[in-house]
């Protein structure tokens, strides 16, 4: 049964990937901003959240015949024919309109690094997904934008360690997901996405593994350095390298498994990575506040 438009509005803006958009936060927690300084990176969350939705609908208008070849995707609203293409268009177009002027109004530099963010996402729709390697960096670099508008939001520097960890850590999620879409779509893969055809099974992995190693051993690096200018008696940042790693190896077994096609349902829907990365958020965030 066809969908009510506004409730095919609603899912076509997808709610449950904002998710995504907790990114904006890491840099001024990992750099210990205070939550009464914190409204600009609320301000940079409501953003990308219009700014992703537009990119939503027009990214869909713009792909709906592929969608349709999808089993999951052919369920979108625009794919599903429940909103016309015009309104599409005209609705995922204002939504990164006043993406950006609410940028400009929170912070100039927020307002380059969400512009930065349209302008790469249309290049990916246009020309980069259609490029084998750099599909995968497009979109990861939609998640290190992300982390990057919090900094800009509230006007705090990026460490080296935590710019390579925000980098690979989405380069490796990404990856996951193409994965993922090659076995479940199997021979019409392809059909569906043309690079995935040119990625051989060995290369998506062997490209994961490189993305993970990097990431540990970048955390590490990056948590040894922190403590060495904390002055606690407890070593918060040293510990919090166990769930990290707990919650990156579980992450890498359930892609393995077939269920990393969506990131943000592969955390939300295993407990077990739901708790680890809780532990390591608690141990982290004590070692920044309580240091």
């Amino acid at each position: 049964m066809p969908r009510p438009l506004p409730r095919a509005l609603l899912v076509e803006a997808r709610p449950k990937q904002w998710i995504k958009n907790l990114l904006v936060f890491a840099a001024p927690g990992a750099a210990g901003v205070e939550l009464a300084h914190l409204a600009p990176a609320f301000g940079a969350f409501a953003c990308f959240c219009l700014a992703a939705s537009g990119t939503y609908y027009l990214n869909d208008a713009a792909d709906v015949e592929a969608d349709r070849l999808h089993p999951k995707k052919r369920r979108r609203p625009i794919a599903a024919g429940e909103i016309p293409l015009g309104l599409a268009r005209a609705l995922g177009a204002g939504g990164i309109v006043a993406s950006v002027v609410l940028a400009a109004l929170v912070r100039w530099q927020l307002a380059v690094v969400i512009g930065a963010y349209v302008v790469m996402t249309t290049t990916y729709s246009l020309w980069m997904k259609h490029v084998a390697v750099l599909d995968v960096v497009g979109v990861a670099a939609g998640f290190v934008l992300r982390a990057i508008a919090g900094a800009a939001a509230v006007d705090v520097p990026i460490s080296n360690w935590f710019f390579i960890v925000a980098s690979f850590g989405s380069l490796f999620m990404v990856v996951g997901k193409r994965r993922a879409e090659v076995v479940e779509m199997g021979d019409g893969a392809a059909e569906f996405r043309p690079t995935l055809g040119v990625y051989p099974a060995a290369y998506l992995a062997h490209l994961q593994t490189v993305a993970l190693s990097v990431v540990l051993v970048g955390y590490c690096l990056w948590a040894f350095e922190k403590a060495a200018t904390a002055d606690a008696s407890i070593p918060w940042f040293q510990l919090s390298i166990v769930p990290f790693v707990l919650a990156a190896l579980r992450y890498a077994l359930l892609i393995d498994t077939g269920q990393g096609g969506a990131p943000e349902d592969v955390v939300l829907g295993d407990r077990s990575l739901l708790v680890t990365g809780l532990i390591w958020a608690i141990t982290f965030t004590i070692g920044v506040y309580a240091t």
